[in-house]
């Protein structure tokens, strides 16, 4: 059995978790509050979850497999680029800190690598992941190989452009982009202040609520049309769609149907399949642990 230990460090929680390379099986699981701040205790106790892990292993360990926000390095080695969260995370050298060769991957990355291994994507050459949450990031598999791009910038689906006419910028300046169409941080600017979660959102939609219904399929519309014009530009076998929106399940899933066949281009009767995501909380660690094979 080879294994191999994943981390996900996130903004609440880091997880971790001792994989079993071959079959995704998590042999061990453990989680510790983030607890960012200027002492940086999250460094400390992912050393202490890897010791952990370490003690629970049989066996040599292929490494340690680390995911984050931010940008990796061109050799996947550290985070370069994490501007105003995480102070002391880019460009740290992991390791030499844990003492286990590791690899850094980008969160929504690392959640791809999840479902091309082990869930949604498990057997696919071209596919695509999107993580429908407070924002929303994504992941490209092309040829059977995550695609990270120049500078690791591939994959950010979430700031594709839906309305170049809005006067709304996101964080990386793209205006009307897909995170601020349908993400849960856009949630009260779009009910006008009346609904400031997507739960929230969800739940009067499933009661009939007028300004419900009309924001809620209004972003499903939104997303419809971006699915579409992601296949059109990659022609993925299937589309994945994780992340805590799709909590929501048919209420998200019914309706996108429905704008997806309007307008997906399907020459020759080609289909792109729409599926929810395998994996949820553990993705991160899991996908991380899974980068290590390549």
């Amino acid at each position: 059995m080879q294994q191999a230990i994943g981390i996900d460090l996130g903004g609440t929680r880091i997880k971790g978790v001792l994989v079993d390379t071959a079959t995704g099986a998590m042999r061990h699981q453990l989680l510790t509050p983030t607890a960012d701040g200027g002492s940086q205790p999250w460094k400390q106790a992912i050393l202490t979850t890897v010791q952990a892990l370490q003690a629970q292993a049989a066996g040599p360990l292929l490494g340690v497999g680390l995911s984050a926000p931010g940008l990796p390095t061109p050799d996947n080695t550290a985070i370069a680029c994490m501007p105003g969260r995480l102070q002391g995370l880019e460009n740290f050298n992991w390791s030499d800190y844990l003492g286990e060769p590791v690899r850094v991957l980008n969160d929504a990355h690392a959640a791809l690598m999840a479902e091309a291994r082990f869930g949604a994507l498990r057997g696919t050459q071209h596919g695509l992941l999107l993580t429908l949450g407070t924002g929303v990031g994504g992941g490209l598999l092309l040829n059977g190989q995550l695609y990270q791009g120049v500078y690791q910038m591939a994959g950010h689906l979430g700031h594709i452009t839906i309305d170049a006419d809005s006067l709304q910028r996101d964080i990386t300046n793209m205006p009307g982009s897909l995170e601020d169409a349908i993400g849960n941080v856009s949630v009260a600017k779009r009910s006008f202040g009346r609904y400031q979660t997507t739960h929230e959102l969800v739940a009067a939609y499933q009661q009939g609520e007028p300004l419900a219904t009309q924001v809620w399929l209004t972003s499903i519309r939104h997303l419809a049309v971006a699915l579409a014009s992601l296949a059109n530009a990659f022609s993925p076998e299937i589309i994945v769609l994780g992340g805590g929106i799709m909590q929501a399940d048919g209420a998200l899933l019914d309706p996108l149907h429905t704008f997806f066949e309007l307008f997906e281009w399907r020459p020759a009767g080609k289909k792109t399949t729409i599926r929810k995501a395998y994996f949820a909380d553990w993705a991160g660690a899991i996908g991380a642990a899974a980068f290590l094979n390549g």
